[in-house]
């Protein structure tokens, strides 16, 4: 297609929450098109209303709004293409089935269910499971090309329901480039008759995609590699339809694999394997189940769509963390891999970490003060934003941090069994209520002032540090380890430190 402009779709049906197999497919189509400086497009194909779960558009819109991929135009934006939602288009298709009929590229089939039925389950029974409707089987079924005109307008006149396949022409190669997979070749005789448009009014999927994709000027089609299959289709619909010149260029990404790269990360492995596979979590109002969500367990949305981006392609180079800018400069259709990409849970928590650790102290001390308030605590954000600087080396999420650094918050109720029972003694007893008196004495309480009365402690009774140390950490936190206990005395201030000295010699045996 020789658009001036690269317009590129995102065709989500709304049958359940957005998986991250999908995002991903969003994620590519957004940086292709900001690369190009072109539109990202989001377009809802319900055609299928029995299969519509309500509630899922939002999500879509709600979880592509979190990855920051939102779209230029599209359902829940506007545009000059709309409407944007596939059943509100519903009165444009007809004319285009009609139109293959017209020119001898489509018919009408008469056939019930229960025809259909009873020639798959004839044709099981003679040993063939893979009947299909298609230019040898066709000539015995109840359509425009077994029956007479006569017939054929009797049946419509009469209101008969009918749908209308497209037809195939018999032993023809259908040939096409696609960006990732390179020359495709499928025959028409592997191929079927598909329904284009169906009783209840509304076009299948086939017909409507390319029909919309056409009106609405996409110039590549970068989707999933579940409908690698049905592109010959979609390339003879073009031709039949006289808009060979126009068709756009495809690009078909490879499948989101399991972790072990057994098979296609399907929406039910997540919780059983133990992580999501959904942006946000989802709450199925029918049957009252609930999926976990990444934004819900804590992942920010920057270390998700940096993780998504790795998963089928490399920019060829040693850099792992994008930022959505970066992603946008480097990102190339020619990178993508064929082969599936397997998901690496540990990975993920990876680059959540890196972005976790890139943040400001600042940022992590809002969001450690958030974390505190929710658990009944106040904390003015110089101190969450030392605390944040002082433990974030150690965490993957927010809640890591909050929980790793809790005991800022409160005086230990409990305390380490194992530095219990192998460090503390009486000669542990002694040193922290020696520690008591030193630091009692201090008119300045910083890092450094602890850290050079608890050094001198140690030198003027010729100790060292793990005979002191342990004890030390184990009354003020109530932890066996952790970061420096001079950083955490300054934080928590002298008067706190004092304390929890002297009730650590109060509970401690």
């Amino acid at each position: 297609m020789n658009n001036a402009k690269v317009r590129v779709r995102f065709a989500p049906s709304p049958t359940g929450p957005l998986h991250m197999g999908g995002v991903r497919t969003a994620l590519y189509n957004y940086l292709f098109a900001k690369q190009q400086g072109g539109d990202f497009i989001l377009r809802i194909e319900d055609t299928d209303q029995t299969r519509f779960v309500p509630g899922a558009e939002e999500y879509i819109i709600d979880s592509l709004k979190w990855c920051g991929i939102s779209p230029d135009e599209g359902q829940g934006v506007g545009g000059d293409f709309g409407p944007y939602r596939q059943s509100e288009r519903k009165a444009m298709y007809r004319q285009y089935a009609q139109q293959l009929v017209d020119n001898g590229h489509a018919y009408y089939a008469f056939d019930t269910a229960e025809d259909l039925e009873r020639v798959r389950q004839l044709a099981k029974d003679a040993g063939s499971p893979n009947w299909q409707y298609n230019h040898v089987t066709r000539n015995s079924m109840k359509n425009s090309l077994s029956l007479s005109q006569s017939e054929v307008q009797k049946r419509i006149d009469s209101g008969e329901p009918y749908v209308i396949r497209i037809k195939l022409n018999r032993n023809e190669e259908v040939k096409f480039e696609d960006i990732v997979r390179g020359w495709v070749s499928v025959n028409t005789n592997n191929m079927d008759d598909k329904v284009l448009f169906k009783s209840d009014g509304m076009p299948t999927y086939h017909l409507a995609n390319i029909v919309d994709d056409h009106l609405m000027q996409i110039s590549h089609v970068i989707r999933g590699e579940e409908w690698l299959p049905s592109a010959p289709l979609h390339i003879l619909l073009y031709r039949y339809l006289g808009w060979e010149d126009s068709m756009p260029q495809f690009a078909h990404l490879p499948l989101l694999l399991k972790p072990d790269g057994n098979g296609k990360l399907s929406k039910r492995d997540g919780d059983r394997l133990g992580f999501p596979v959904f942006p946000l979590e989802w709450h199925n109002k029918e049957s009252g189940e609930v999926f976990s969500g990444y934004r819900e367990n804590g992942y920010f949305p920057e270390a998700f769509i940096n993780m998504l981006a790795f998963l089928g392609w490399n920019p060829g180079t040693a850099q792992e963390l994008f930022s959505l800018e970066e992603l946008t400069e480097a990102f190339s259709l020619k990178k993508v891999n064929k082969a599936g990409a397997r998901y690496d849970h540990d990975k993920t928590r990876w680059f959540n970490q890196q972005y976790l650790r890139l943040k400001s102290d600042e940022e992590l001390g809002r969001l450690l003060s958030a974390e505190a308030q929710k658990a009944g605590h106040d904390i003015d954000q110089a101190k969450a934003a030392a605390i944040a600087a002082l433990m974030k080396e150690r965490a993957y999420f927010i809640k890591d941090l909050w929980e790793d650094s809790e005991f800022f918050f409160q005086a230990p109720t409990e305390y380490d069994e194992k530095t219990l029972r192998k460090k503390w003694n009486q000669d542990a007893r002694n040193h922290v209520s020696q520690l008591h008196q030193i630091f009692e004495m201090l008119s300045s309480f910083t890092p450094e002032d602890v850290e050079g009365s608890f050094k001198a402690y140690l030198e003027e009774n010729g100790l060292g540090f793990g005979k002191v140390g342990p004890g030390f950490r184990l009354a003020v936190t109530g932890k066996g380890m952790g970061p420096s206990m001079f950083e955490i005395c300054a934080i928590l201030g002298k008067e706190e430190t004092l304390s929890r000295l002297k009730l650590a010699l109060e509970k401690l045996p």
